[in-house]
């Protein structure tokens, strides 16, 4: 990876199959990013967390937003940073009460549990919002 790090993006603006295309986008940027394959448990339960979250983030954009608009991957030697971009302003919300034994309603506290932070922003120059999540690398 470059020492000013790497941006993806995919563009899926009412495409069929979204968050099917978002993990393949995002694979397909870890095996050239060197995460993948790999050998190291480590570093493939780190890329497994990664494909994780893009689905959570894409499946609620699509549960709760009219499916997402943009997947960003933007990642240095630091911190990989994934954001899905959606036309909804309405922002994500986790249940609440949380209950491990409820059928659905566990995505955004997978996010949080597997995320170093995440959150919301409002889109620049466009309706809707960006919901991210930042993953901190290990060093070393």
């Amino acid at each position: 990876m470059p020492a000013t790090g790497q941006t993806r993006r995919l563009t899926l603006s009412g495409a069929p199959g979204a968050v099917g295309r978002c993990r393949d986008h995002t694979r397909s940027a870890l095996e050239d990013w060197g995460w993948l394959p790999t050998a190291d448990p480590d570093q493939q339960a780190r890329a497994d967390d990664v494909l994780l979250l893009v689905s959570e983030l894409a499946t609620n954009a699509c549960q709760h937003a009219g499916g997402p608009d943009q997947l960003v991957l933007a990642a240095t030697a630091h911190t990989l940073r994934i954001e899905v971009l959606d036309g909804s302003d309405e922002p994500p919300l986790p249940r609440v009460p949380h209950s491990p034994v409820r059928t659905g309603g566990h995505g955004l506290h997978t996010v949080a549990l597997l995320a170093s932070r995440w959150g919301h922003e409002p889109r620049v120059g466009a309706p809707g919002k960006a919901v991210w999540v930042e993953i901190d690398l290990p060093q070393g």
